[in-house]
């Protein structure tokens, strides 16, 4: 599984995320900071999951004196080879981080051979 960006016109964050892949599974999580889970979607079309949504801001009215948090669109592209099951994800929001755990297909998995 790998990570890709798509051009456009559009200026859209880049949340950081990680993949692992540990015990049949692929575990892909990315920084969601002030997301709600109502502001995102994530689709698998094909070979490709995307997560995307925007990122709104309570922000204070009046003169700022520092601004660096600003409300902002996202949208995240994973590459995914056939190993991978379309049908079987979970995914959990909590403190910031999206957990997205997609199995292994079972055929994809190393297994032992006995020798006879």
């Amino acid at each position: 599984m790998e990570t890709r960006e798509r051009s456009a016109n559009l200026r859209l964050a880049n949340p950081a995320c990680s993949i692992a892949e540990d015990a049949g599974l692929v575990t892909v999580k990315v920084e969601m900071p002030g997301v709600s889970k109502e502001a995102l979607e994530i689709k698998i079309e094909g070979n490709e999951l995307s997560v995307s949504g925007n990122r709104s801001l309570n922000a204070p009215r009046g003169h700022y004196i520092l601004k660096e948090r600003r409300a902002e669109a996202f949208k995240k592209f994973f590459t995914m080879d056939d190993s991978i099951s379309r049908d079987d994800v979970d995914a959990v929001l909590a403190d910031g981080i999206l957990t997205l755990k997609l199995k292994i297909k079972e055929a994809a998995k190393p297994r032992r051979i006995e020798i006879a």
